[in-house]
């Protein structure tokens, strides 16, 4: 594929590169590739905190590990971000400059001037305020600059034997919550405990939106049937504090809330 040849040409000129990493498929993809050139030079830094699921962290440890690729982890605390607890559009745009501002700091004090994310051509058509941030920081995205798509990036993936290749696109838990209700540590615990309820089930494609004392659930269609007969499934939702359940029949849609 042409495009994959320009991504190898490109990251050589790179000589450095550390890649700042989530567990998905866009930024295990970069990152294979960056390290099928920069071999020892490249390394990649997880921003670990509330508004990442344990499952995503232990995974994307477990695809480092594989890798054999070095690496270091980062806490960051969101609740001490004001915009970011207050919930208003702009919140991706306050979180993202510090994380990024974090992991460039990390990256530097490891020797590491330059440093990529995972964004690719498709978020370009999303509302994404967190890519103003990565911009003034000078956070580089090499899969949105060369235009892959999601669907190159999978087919890439593949093709190089990733075993993530189909993996679902995930989010900052706090993306379930609308706009203007205010972001809690209980409220992301509870966003994370119900989808997992649907993990635990192998669907991977869930959201749990909360709306005060309502959890509306987002599915692709070919699991409706599974929740609306499943009675325990909608008693154990129940118990993480929520009085009514409500199956959103539009299916699964990423970035609804906006």
């Amino acid at each position: 594929m042409d495009k994959q040849n320009n991504l190898i040409d490109h990251l050589k000129k790179l000589e450095k590169l550390c890649i700042a990493f989530s567990g998905g498929i866009d930024s295990t993809f970069l990152l294979h590739a960056a390290q099928s050139v920069l071999k020892e030079n490249v390394m990649a830094i997880i921003a670990r905190g509330n508004m990442m699921t344990a499952r995503d962290f232990a995974d994307a440890i477990r695809i480092l590990d594989g890798m054999g690729i070095a690496y270091s982890i980062i806490d960051i605390d969101v609740f001490t971000v004001p915009e970011f607890v207050a919930n208003q559009k702009d919140r991706c745009y306050y979180c993202k400059t510090n994380v990024f501002t974090a992991i460039k700091d990390k990256a530097a004090q490891l020797g590491f001037s330059l440093v990529a994310d995972g964004r690719n051509a498709d978020d370009s058509g999303a509302y994404r305020p967190g890519t103003t941030a990565a911009l003034e920081l000078n956070v580089i995205s090499p899969l949105f600059d060369l235009q892959f798509s999601k669907s190159d990036i999978r087919q890439c993936a593949r093709q190089m034997g990733i075993d993530i290749w189909a993996k679902p696109s995930n989010s900052c838990l706090a993306t379930r919550i609308p706009y203007d209700h205010t972001v809690t540590p209980e409220l992301l615990a509870t966003v994370e405990a119900a989808e997992e309820l649907f993990h635990e089930n192998d669907v991977d494609n869930v959201r749990v939106r909360i709306h005060n004392d309502l959890a509306r659930i987002e599915l692709s269609p070919d699991y409706h049937d599974m929740l609306l007969h499943n009675e325990d499934m909608i008693k154990k939702i129940k118990a993480l504090g929520f009085k009514y359940v409500t199956l959103d029949l539009e299916g699964f849609r990423s970035g609804s809330m906006d």
